[in-house]
């Protein structure tokens, strides 16, 4: 074997304390070298068939405590076996705006796979066996790349080990050396979006926080400020300034000069500079106005105007068409119909056309003298004469004359 494993070396000292700490190792072989190591770790890369003696410190971290060593203890690694499929080498993280990715050599002649796990940083600081609780990787088993996305199962505020392990069919390496993986200490945070405008004097910059296009905006993770660097075209002196906000303008330039910028995020609090933008160039205007501007205005003004005061006058002409259509119609209503004050009643839905009447004549108090039956004959002759011709009168004419014919019937007999 090529490892030490402190699990099964020092189980005896180590699980007597409870109180999170860590263990100072110190271990000779020709040059005395140390390390801090959790409860349950390994040491990786030693020779084979070698003596190491080692003796372990316990340290309390949190009350700024130092124990004392233990008894040096001696160990002889194994011989290294043949045929055996070495385990993956040169296991790195990279990691760019929180997407992460365990990459590793690939050593190896023959067709084989990888599984890739990981595991909770506080179950190490646990006395607990925590050999069972390492977990694979979704997407990561079997894998014949040699890189893995582990980006969806962790959590950016934990803290996580991970190691890979090479197969081929039944031949199976050990595991790599565990790599340790704080999120926001490893992540790199990418080059922000520039958008830049001139006048004649200044240029107005707006940022867009690096990772926000892809929905992980790094300001959530980080406090970020904000390194403009900028610089004439034809000078290589560049200019410095530091932004908090993501809206700001650079003044006091000259007019008709194209300047060249670029900008840089990064985070104070974990001192951590991200990428540079790429470089974007642009020219200040005139510090006069041309005439040329000055018509384009002018043209632009005019045909709104002409617009606007149509639109007016047609609004106004089709506005005033209604009030008199409303309020005041060409048509009158008749004469028979009057409004309650006595004033005619003027409406554009009541018809002015006059309806036929009918026109009517009444007999009034007819006197006969002298009558006889020739006369009486000669009057009904008459009057069925004029029935015949169509004349007639109301119902008081009618009547009146039936009490006449009755008269005259009865002075006749």
């Amino acid at each position: 074997m090529e490892s030490i494993n402190f699990v099964q070396t020092f189980k005896a000292f180590f699980f007597p304390f409870y109180t999170p700490c860590k263990f100072q190792v110190s271990f000779e072989y020709t040059v005395p070298k140390s390390k801090t190591i959790n409860r349950r770790d390994t040491i990786y890369d030693l020779a084979p068939k070698t003596t190491y003696c080692l003796k372990v410190q316990a340290r309390i971290i949190s009350e700024r405590k130092v124990g004392s060593f233990s008894p040096v203890y001696c160990i002889k690694t194994t011989d290294k076996a043949w045929n055996v499929l070495p385990y993956p080498m040169n296991v790195e993280v990279h990691a760019l705006n929180m997407k992460f990715l365990l990459s590793w050599d690939n050593q190896y002649d023959q067709n084989v796979s990888f599984t890739v796990q990981y595991l909770s940083g506080y179950l190490k600081r646990l006395p607990e066996d925590y050999s069972d609780k390492w977990i694979t990787v979704s997407g990561c088993e079997n894998i014949t790349t040699t890189q893995c996305d582990f980006s969806s199962d962790i959590v950016i505020s934990g803290i996580y080990f991970l190691r890979v392990q090479a197969m081929n069919g039944y031949n199976k390496s050990r595991w790599s050396n565990e790599i340790k993986v704080d999120p926001c200490v490893v992540n790199e945070i990418g080059p922000p979006s520039v958008t830049v405008s001139s006048s004649k004097d200044s240029l107005r910059i707006h940022l867009t926080p690096p990772g926000e296009s892809e929905n992980k905006s790094m300001s959530e993770f980080y406090d970020l400020s904000y390194r403009v660097l900028y610089w004439k075209n034809s000078s290589d002196t560049e200019e410095k300034i530091k932004e908090e906000q993501l809206l700001f303008t650079i003044s006091d330039l000259t007019p008709l000069v194209l300047y060249c910028l670029k900008v840089q995020a990064f985070s104070p609090a974990y001192k951590k500079d991200g990428h540079f933008s790429d470089v974007a160039c642009i020219k200040t205007l005139n510090d006069k106005t041309s005439p040329l501007t000055i018509l384009k205005t002018f043209v632009i003004a005019m045909i709104a105007f002409f617009l606007f005061a149509s639109f007016l006058i047609f609004g106004i002409y089709y506005i005033s068409r209604w009030i008199r259509y409303a309020f005041f119609p060409s048509y009158k209503p008749p004469s028979n119909i009057e409004c309650l004050g006595g004033q005619p009643f003027n409406s554009p839905y009541l018809s002015t056309s006059e309806e036929p009447t009918e026109n009517c004549c009444i007999i009034e108090n007819i006197v006969i003298e002298e009558t006889d039956q020739t006369d009486f004959k000669d009057y009904k002759h008459s009057k069925q004469s004029t029935r015949d011709s169509g004349n007639y009168s109301n119902d008081d004419d009618t009547s009146g004359t039936k009490v006449l014919e009755e008269t005259l019937e009865q002075e006749t007999a």
